[in-house]
């Protein structure tokens, strides 16, 4: 009896020592793409593109994480590494402002290129960013589960969600991070080239108080597009980063 004791205490040890060696699917599809150590270089422009040693975003961090799984493993999340960097360091700052959780969407393919159906996102210098919501002004986050399908969620002028008025975009948090991801930015000698949202929408970015930093700051928010480009960017917002 002690001998069969003692081996079913070694098998129960090794099952649990395979348990802990076995990595998540997330975590080993990052490891898999993270040893490219080269230089990241962009071509051309975020519509007609293409990008060199592209650079993988973390699924999760502290305070965000990418919206899907799907998008993530068909490599749809990699960055020019200068944007990858000063990515990550806005959310770290972000840390010390806000104590709420964000989600990142849609980044670049790994050597960039089309990434339908967005019209630009080529050369790893763009990215969506999921926005961030409220219910009875408190944060919510339910919405941010639905994956792809997040694109397609409705937001009305005012920023109240199509299916439930009390659910509302957050726009102090929106403005809060842009300020942020601009001076992170600055840093690597990139800047934000443009923010792309919904035109009915930043009346009640730039009333926040945030925003009224981010109208004074001169950084460029879109004051125009086409019906189609308009309606899509009322559950996101779009940001192109250029350097100096």
């Amino acid at each position: 009896m002690k001998i069969l004791g003692f081996f079913l205490v070694i098998f129960c040890l090794s099952c649990c020592s395979n348990g802990q060696d076995r990595l998540d699917p997330i975590d080993e599809y990052y490891n898999k793409h993270v040893g490219d150590t080269l230089a990241s270089i962009c071509h051309e422009s975020v519509s007609n593109g293409s990008l060199e040693h592209g650079k993988l975003l973390p699924y999760h961090g502290n305070n965000y994480s990418y919206f899907d799984t799907t998008s993530y493993f068909s490599g749809r999340a990699f960055l020019h590494e200068d944007v990858l960097a000063f990515t990550l360091k806005a959310y770290k700052e972000l840390q010390s402002v806000s104590d709420r959780f964000y989600r990142i969407m849609e980044c670049s393919n790994k050597k960039g290129g089309k990434l339908l159906p967005h019209q630009t996102h080529q050369n790893g210098t763009s990215i969506d960013f999921m926005m961030p919501l409220t219910k009875d002004h408190k944060p919510y986050y339910k919405l941010d589960k639905t994956g792809v399908s997040h694109y397609w969620l409705t937001f009305d002028d005012a920023g109240k969600y199509s299916e439930d008025k009390s659910v509302e975009i957050d726009f102090e948090a929106i403005a809060q991070h842009i300020l942020l991801l601009n001076e992170a930015a600055k840093e690597k000698g990139w800047k934000i080239k443009k923010v792309i949202i919904k035109i009915e929408l930043k009346d009640e970015l730039y009333a926040t108080p945030s925003g009224k930093k981010l109208k004074a700051n001169g950084i460029y928010v879109v004051q125009g597009l086409s019906k189609l480009v308009n309606t899509l960017h009322d559950e996101h917002y779009h940001i192109d980063f250029a350097k100096f």
